[in-house]
């Protein structure tokens, strides 16, 4: 985006955030979609506002440089100065030049093309480097995902172990000439994190391979990155649901209560958490939202349900109206508890295959992501559960 782009999506911005405060004293308003949009906005702003003081501060090094050069303070001529300029390796993965060489590279799995357009330091074995089109939106959806925002995340190659305080002794006051009191008696479990591959697969068009290089890849990671960051969301979530209530040698318990939506039924499970969680959140379907609604206006708005407390949408969990009977229908608590652990990095790793489909003019396409995941952080998180039926006779 230009300067100018910038400044006039700013005063949107600004016009939004007046529009939703006044929305916001409607009673009839959608009080979490506007405190969500409203935190988007303010993160887009700030985002905005970053990259306006970067382009600011390059454009006045550019022309100190330039100055400089003018009065003979460096020993270069403006000739040589223009000439010689080097693009740095992120100028480089920007380029249409660096995108058609990586949409090669995911065809051929050659990557020749791509190292010889960056540096010589750049160019070190492992993964070849994403362009910047795609390096920024995998963070977009990160950073857009409420879910996979809040957790812990981590980059250690190889299984990751996480010990955890199964149970401890609390402290004690010895006072002057009295017994000393026997040592604590702690006890730890281990979880560990085993990476595993995410994967994704679809089948192109002939078409769509044909497409210019950035649209080629941009095309592929914008489908393949949601769903499979949607996917490792569904997991994280079930290691949630298959957690027992107590702690074990390898895995963290999770405390649950059976409860109805209800105006206090959010905060029943808060009150479970211990003193460490602190960034409380609801995660729950959308559909779940409405049931705690209408709790909260059957009883005539004096308590709202999700006061002081995140709501975070999330489809893996399933709606409370067709949730089976003590089935977990909400994650209450501090999200840092899930973490994620990245052995090669966020990134994802596109395989192609030719073959198999080409009797239909087709592509497949795989992607994976290599990460481990778990729960591994004690007294954070409570389950919300539906409870029974009551039978009648």
């Amino acid at each position: 985006m230009t300067g100018e782009e910038i400044r006039t999506r700013q005063g949107e911005i600004e016009e939004r955030k007046a529009q939703i405060e006044a929305e916001l004293e409607n009673p009839e308003a959608d009080l979490d979609a506007l405190n969500e949009e409203a935190r988007s906005l303010a993160e887009e702003s700030a985002s905005l506002k970053n990259q306006l003081e970067e382009m600011l501060a390059k454009a006045a090094e550019e022309e100190e440089t330039r100055r400089k050069i003018a009065d003979g303070e460096i020993g270069e001529t403006k000739e040589e100065y223009k000439g010689e300029k080097k693009m740095n390796d992120r100028e480089i993965r920007s380029s249409a030049e660096y995108c058609e060489a990586y949409k090669k590279y995911i065809i051929t799995g050659d990557d020749k093309e791509c190292r010889s357009l960056l540096s010589a330091n750049a160019a070190t074995p492992g993964d070849v480097p994403v362009p910047t089109i795609i390096e920024d939106n995998i963070k977009h959806d990160w950073e857009r995902n409420a879910f996979l925002s809040r957790i812990t995340k981590t980059y250690i190659r190889g299984n990751l172990k996480v010990p955890f305080e199964k149970s401890a002794d609390p402290a004690y006051v010895h006072a002057e000439g009295a017994t000393g009191l026997t040592e604590e008696d702690l006890q730890l479990g281990v979880v560990e994190l085993k990476p595993a591959n995410i994967k994704k697969w679809i089948k192109i068009s002939d078409e769509a391979v044909a497409m210019g290089g950035e649209a080629f890849v941009q095309y592929i990671y914008d489908e393949m990155g949601h769903r499979v960051l949607s996917k490792l969301v569904s997991e994280l979530v079930a290691k949630a649901n298959a957690a027992d209530t107590t702690h074990g040698d390898t895995a963290i318990g999770i405390p649950k209560i059976t409860e109805a939506p209800a105006v206090m039924s959010i905060q029943n499970a808060a009150a479970q958490l211990s003193e460490e969680a602190t960034d409380i959140c609801v995660v729950l379907n959308p559909l779940s939202i409405q049931a705690f609604n209408n709790a909260y206006a059957a009883g005539n708005f004096a308590i709202n349900p999700f006061d002081g407390v995140t709501v975070v949408k999330c489809s893996a969990l399933p709606a409370y109206s067709s949730a089976s009977d003590n089935a977990m229908y909400a994650i209450v608590g501090d999200l840092k508890a899930f973490q994620a652990n990245y052995p090669e990095g966020e990134g994802m790793v596109i395989k192609w295959d030719e073959l198999t489909y080409a009797e239909d003019d087709m592509v497949k396409v795989i992607a994976r992501q290599y990460a481990g995941y778990g729960v591994t952080a004690p007294g954070r998180l409570v389950k919300l559960c539906k409870p029974a039926a009551v039978v009648t006779t």
